[in-house]
């Protein structure tokens, strides 16, 4: 017997409609239409020719969207080897040669990439989502991703999103960063950091 497996569509720009799949949703959640749009309703233009970083990427739904919607370039950061084999497999589906996949830990991977891309004259949007259960020790997981984007230094960085459980109270400020502002969907919701203007 054959099950349906979860799936998920790109909604605008050069792949809309093409079929993304996802991985079991034990292991990771999709991030919702309703999320996604709002997501990049709020970009819009902005993320044309920026590099796209997706921490936590999963089937890499929000950075290939972004791939479709003209980025230039999508990273993605995923540690789970089942759903990395996902993303992969997406990718290649969109357009490989706008992708570079990461299997491995967010944390020590992100700052690596920044690094990597501070002499870039390219701006970077960086989008951080946390696994949300917490199991296998993930208590700390939203700590740990303020602790990474306070500890950027990197200057080419034009947005940080955090999409996170709704509940979570977030920082005004990280670093170098403060929070513009919080839309919510339902369990989930999107904070939007950029500099803080001096």
């Amino acid at each position: 017997m054959k099950t349906d497996k979860p799936t998920t569509k790109i909604i605008a720009g050069k792949y809309k409609g093409k079929i993304l799949e996802l991985p079991s949703l034990d292991v990771t959640r999709s991030s919702k239409a309703r999320l996604k749009e709002s997501l990049f309703n709020v970009l819009q233009f902005d993320i044309i020719d920026k590099i796209f970083i997706e921490s936590f990427a999963g089937s890499g739904s929000i950075g290939l969207e972004a791939i479709s919607r003209d980025a230039k370039r999508s990273y993605f950061i995923e540690l789970d080897k089942y759903s990395y084999q996902i993303l992969l497999k997406n990718c290649k589906a969109v357009d490989m040669e706008k992708c570079q996949t990461v299997q491995g830990n967010t944390f020590v991977q992100t700052p690596l990439i920044l690094e990597f891309l501070r002499n870039s004259k390219d701006e970077i949007v960086l989008y951080v989502d946390p696994p949300f259960d917490y199991r296998d020790g993930m208590e700390d997981i939203y700590e740990k991703s303020f602790a990474m984007i306070r500890n950027i230094e990197v200057d080419n960085i034009y947005i940080i999103i955090i999409e996170h459980v709704s509940s979570l109270e977030m920082p005004e400020v990280l670093g170098k960063f403060s929070l513009n502002k919080t839309k919510q969907f339902g369990k989930s919701s999107l904070s939007y950091y950029s500099y803080t203007k001096n």
